[in-house]
């Protein structure tokens, strides 16, 4: 198909990643996707290609992404989409070793990636899936909220780096996920006002189904190219954009 990109997208087994797959794919774009499980319902399978992955097993991301990509020379999209929340406690509740594991998915799984890949591919735009909590530090999201926050800025040094490339990390606001289910599935707790937030927006508008954001977060990432400064953090929710621009100027 004429326009048609080609775009890799980490964590595709389910929720916002396997929505951005089918999406991508319905567009007549070319899509290689990459998580530890593989991910089903996926349309249009001869424009899509997947290799079963872990990303913190990092001495296995370069042969696989090698052989994964092995017909690409370059890439319009990289959706660093993978991550991961573990618990809600506070900080002195919080093992070492528990906010070591959130470091290693959250961010260092993602320096692995990109350094394979700009080794030799030529790579367009990079966005980095985020979290309000990034900037919030709202009580009880401890591991989390330090490795989004790392995230955010090993985006913005990537950008200095990179400069041909767009780099972006970007907060989707509140998608009806795994991560939104085991959060509205814990008590109500005085410490973390969230989780009740949360609990409250479930089931509405505010917190849209994978399958609903999908389509904005692809114009939205258009978008981006041409209004926001390469490397920065980008809440969707903050920000006024024109979907109907994004036609046009990607």
């Amino acid at each position: 198909m004429l326009n048609a990109k080609t775009v890799l997208i980490t964590g595709v087994s389910s929720g916002i990643g396997r929505a951005l797959v089918n999406d991508y794919l319905s567009r007549g774009d070319v899509v290689y996707g990459v998580s530890r499980r593989t991910p089903s319902d996926i349309e249009f399978p001869e424009r899509f290609a997947f290799a079963t992955l872990d990303l913190t097993e990092h001495e296995r991301v370069r042969s696989v992404i090698d052989r994964l990509l092995t017909d690409v020379t370059k890439l319009d999209l990289v959706t660093l989409n993978a991550g991961q929340l573990t618990t809600i406690a506070d900080m002195r509740q919080t093992t070492l070793a528990t906010l070591q594991k959130q470091m290693d998915v959250n961010v260092w799984a993602n320096k692995t990636l990109l350094d394979t890949l700009f080794e030799k591919w030529e790579v367009r735009q990079v966005v980095a899936i985020s979290s309000g909590a990034s900037i919030n530090g709202n009580r009880g999201w401890n591991g989390y909220a330090i490795s989004k926050a790392a995230l955010n800025m090993a985006i913005k040094l990537y950008a200095h780096e990179m400069p041909s490339t767009h780099f972006a990390a970007v907060a989707p606001g509140l998608v009806e996920t795994a991560m939104q289910a085991y959060l509205c599935g814990l008590p109500n707790d005085e410490r973390y006002p969230l989780v009740s937030n949360l609990k409250a927006r479930r089931g509405t508008s505010e917190m849209p189904a994978p399958a609903q954001i999908s389509p904005k977060l692809i114009s939205f990432f258009d978008w981006l190219l041409h209004h926001i400064p390469s490397g920065e953090f980008v809440d969707i929710r903050d920000v006024a954009w024109d979907s109907a621009e994004t036609t046009a100027l990607s």
